[in-house]
C-alpha cells in the first residue's frame, strides 16, 4: 500500500475520530462513531490489531456512555430536590426538547434544547403536578439542565477513555 493512502486514511481516521467527539459534545451518538472508525480500522489492517475482546469492552464503553448520558439530567433533578416524576420529565423533556431544538440551530440547538428541555421537564412537572412554588420547581429545573451537560461531559470522556484503550492496545 502506498504511503500517500496510508496518510490519507489515517487523516480520515483522525478527522472522524475528531467528529466523534464533537458529537458527543452536543449529545449526540460520537462514540457509536468512534467505535465504527475503529472496527474500521481494525478490518483494513487484516484483523491485526486491537482483538476481539478490545472490541467488545469498546462497545460496552459506547453503551455505557449513553446510559451515563441518558440518565444524568434526572440524577441531576434529583440531587437538587425534583421529585421522582420530575427526574422522568427532565429526560423526556432533554430527549423532545433536542428534537426540537436540532432543526432549528443543527448540533448547537441540539445541545440547548437538550438542555432547556431537562429544565423545562423537570419545572413544569414540579409546578403543575407537585405544586411546587416557581423557585423550588426552578432549582429541580437548573439540576436537571445541569446533569444534563455533566452526563454530555461523561460520555465525552469515555469517548476519549476508548481512544486510550484503542491506543493502547493498537
Amino acid at each position: 500500500m502506498s504511503t500517500a493512502l496510508v496518510i490519507a486514511g489515517w487523516v480520515v481516521f483522525g478527522l472522524v475520530v475528531l467528529a466523534g467527539l464533537a458529537l458527543d459534545l452536543v449529545g449526540l451518538f460520537g462514540n457509536w462513531v468512534i467505535l465504527v472508525a475503529l472496527g474500521a480500522v481494525w478490518a483494513v489492517t487484516g484483523f491485526e490489531h486491537f482483538g476481539i475482546g478490545v472490541m467488545a469492552v469498546l462497545v460496552g464503553l459506547a453503551v455505557l456512555g449513553e446510559v451515563i448520558e441518558a440518565t444524568a439530567a434526572g440524577f441531576g433533578a434529583s440531587r437538587f430536590g425534583a421529585s421522582r416524576g420530575a427526574v422522568v420529565s427532565a429526560v423526556l423533556g432533554c430527549i423532545a426538547g433536542a428534537i426540537i431544538g436540532t432543526p432549528w440551530f443543527p448540533l448547537v440547538g441540539t445541545l440547548a434544547g437538550a438542555c432547556l428541555g431537562a429544565f423545562a421537564g423537570a419545572t413544569v412537572h414540579e409546578i403543575l403536578l407537585m405544586r411546587r412554588d416557581a423557585e423550588a420547581a426552578a432549582w429541580a429545573g437548573l439540576g436537571a439542565a445541569l446533569g444534563k451537560v455533566a452526563g454530555m461531559l461523561a460520555k465525552l470522556l469515555v469517548g476519549i477513555v476508548m481512544l486510550c484503550i484503542a491506543a493502547l492496545t493498537y
